[in-house]
């Protein structure tokens, strides 16, 4: 149930109405013209913003999965880049080798991805804090170099191709086709998510994020809440790995840097800790930024001088730009919605706290 006001004498009379994912038919409108939005984007945008928008899609895969980790779970994964690379050599490897179909690619990403988040998710249940996520920092070293052993010794020095996949006798090819495959995935994902944390499941999450011990004297079995943590968290990133194989229809080892992990941490403290909402906004934030930067950059005079910097100034500008959430704005750009959401719900009229309560 969310805390924040939704509608001016609107009353929830039954359990039914309680569960409802949309319960106000403001709600349900909005919904209905951002659908209809998403869907009609392929038809007005250009290229280059419609594979834009597939990577911010691509992107909101990862995070929410990350989201439910660290977010909700509470525990710290520096390790998301490798389950992506994961799931991208578990496709890459499949097509390669057994010439395998993408609906047979996908769940057997999944499944590996499950097992690397059982293998690293066993320190869990005795490290906390920073030793966690040194641990989780290994299963990236350990992927990579596997990926790395492989492309070397199967002479694919350059990487793997991978070819266009085929479900029923359509090939998925081109922006506008992989636009709408990202979209039904990053959706059924966002439904995932949301209906996992509304379970005992989710509840047992969220109660071992605030206190641990209470969480265990309360009768939740919090070693085996956070190893599913680790699995499910797992699973989603090696899927949205695989699907990166096979939009970009190429996988090696050089895309899954040290970096993408941080842009993933970054995505979950941007958008906003414990908000699936959060985890899409920062999403969009961090892919969009280094076209930002890039832009603002080409715009200065005698812009040349500048292109050889350009991957300097991007890591110098993510990094102040994390500085800054941290400190002047922890709830990251989802708090900033909320604020804008509950300003507009009270104007005219100006919520003033109540005397002697913290301004």
């Amino acid at each position: 149930m969310s805390n924040q006001p939704r509608a001016s004498g609107y009353f929830r009379t039954s359990y039914a109405q309680d569960v409802a994912l949309l319960q106000t038919r403001m709600q349900r409108v909005s919904l209905a013209v951002f659908i209809v939005v998403l869907l009609g984007f392929p038809l007005v945008a250009s290229n280059f913003y419609l594979d834009l928008a597939t990577q911010v899609l691509l992107a909101s895969i990862g995070a929410l999965s990350l989201m439910l980790l660290t977010g909700y779970a509470g525990l710290i994964s520096l390790g998301h880049a490798g389950l992506l690379c994961a799931g991208a050599f578990t496709a890459g490897i499949l097509f390669k080798e057994f010439d395998t179909p993408i609906w047979l690619t996908l769940p057997a990403a999944a499944l590996v991805g499950a097992l690397l988040g059982i293998i690293f998710g066993l320190p869990s249940l005795r490290l906390r804090g920073l030793y966690l996520a040194v641990s989780t920092l290994a299963l990236h070293f350990i992927v990579v170099y596997l990926g790395g052993e492989y492309e070397t010794k199967r002479g694919f020095s350059t990487g793997i191709t991978v070819d266009a996949p085929v479900v029923f006798g359509f090939e998925l090819y081109g922006g506008p086709t992989w636009y709408y495959v990202m979209l039904a995935f990053a959706a059924l994902t966002l439904l995932l998510c949301i209906n996992l944390l509304r379970t005992r499941i989710g509840r047992a999450w969220r109660a071992i994020h605030a206190h641990e011990t209470v969480a265990e004297a309360l009768g939740i079995n919090v070693a085996a809440y956070k190893l599913l943590a680790f699995v499910i968290s797992s699973a989603i990133a090696a899927v949205a790995g695989a699907l990166f194989a096979y939009y970009r229809s190429f996988v090696s080892v050089e895309a899954f840097s040290m970096f993408l992990t941080i842009q993933y941490v970054a995505m979950v403290i941007i958008g906003g800790m414990g908000s699936l909402l959060g985890a899409i906004l920062g999403a969009l934030f961090v892919t969009i930024f280094p076209y930002v930067i890039e832009g603002a950059l080409l715009a200065l005079p005698n812009a040349q001088s500048y292109a050889g910097q350009l991957f300097a100034v991007n890591y110098a500008g993510f990094g102040l730009v994390m500085i800054l959430f941290l400190v002047f704005e922890p709830l990251g750009l989802v708090g900033i919605w909320h604020r804008i959401q509950t300003y507009f719900l009270l104007w005219p009229f100006k919520h003033r706290p109540v005397a002697g309560a913290r301004k």
